[in-house]
């Protein structure tokens, strides 16, 4: 009999105490399972943000084509002399450009209206776009070697105390990267149009070029947008 009780005993206790484990083991793989650790929880958002990515693509190559392109052209180079061309343009100035559209610190109502649907990813992935495009070159009208345009682009206007645009602008126009616009290719009716804008303060995102072409003539303005138009 005591025998039995001891058996009875012992069954008894290795049923709690394997009832007890598998308890714990399961308590442990609940927790392992709700709690990843950083390794997988690294994979999994490097995994969501790769899955994101053609789908971005995706997204700004349609805001360029259906958005962009009625006024910058299909690869941006536009057609119309008015509207800029920003193929090739450094992706820090295009940036700049959209963000202080947007924020209405440079103001123009078709583009202020069209920034202010953009995201910030979106306006990076726009300007990456379009500075990797490249740029059809243009040519000057009358101001290429020897000309009016060509000396105030190289060496500035003294009597006025202009500089020279070649002193931000590069020699050949190619400007300096998350500084200076590139001028070379860009129209001439375009680069006239914002150098008056400039004169006048109805674009004032540069104070720079406000002082600069408050002490250019119409005629000079004419004359070295005409020239930067066909540097290459």
């Amino acid at each position: 009999m005591l025998v039995l009780n001891k058996f009875k005993y012992v069954v008894l206790c290795g049923c709690i105490f394997a009832s007890v484990s598998a308890g714990f083991a399961a308590d442990v793989k609940i927790k392992t399972e709700t709690k990843p650790n950083a390794e997988t929880k690294a994979i999994i958002e490097t995994k969501t943000t790769t899955d994101k990515q053609p789908q971005q693509k995706d997204a700004i190559q349609s805001t360029a084509q259906n958005v962009c392109a009625a006024c910058h052209g299909a690869d941006g180079n536009s057609a119309i002399t008015l509207n800029p061309k920003l193929a090739g343009q450094h992706p820090e100035y295009l940036l700049k450009q959209l963000t202080q559209f947007k924020t209405g610190v440079r103001v123009n109502a078709v583009m202020n209206g069209i920034a202010a649907t953009l995201t910030t990813e979106e306006m990076q992935g726009l300007s990456k776009l379009y500075a990797e495009q490249t740029l059809t070159l243009g040519k000057a009208k009358k101001n290429g070697v020897g000309s009016l345009g060509e000396s105030i682009y190289r060496g500035g206007i003294a009597a006025t105390q202009v500089p020279a645009c070649a002193s931000c602008h590069g020699a050949n126009g190619a400007g300096i990267p998350k500084q200076f616009p590139r001028l070379s290719g860009q129209h001439a009716d375009y680069t006239y149009e914002q150098l008056k804008k400039f004169r006048t303060e109805e674009r004032a995102n540069a104070p720079m070029m406000t002082q600069i072409a408050s002490k250019m003539t119409e005629v000079q303005m004419q004359a070295v947008a005409d020239y930067m138009q066909g540097l290459k």
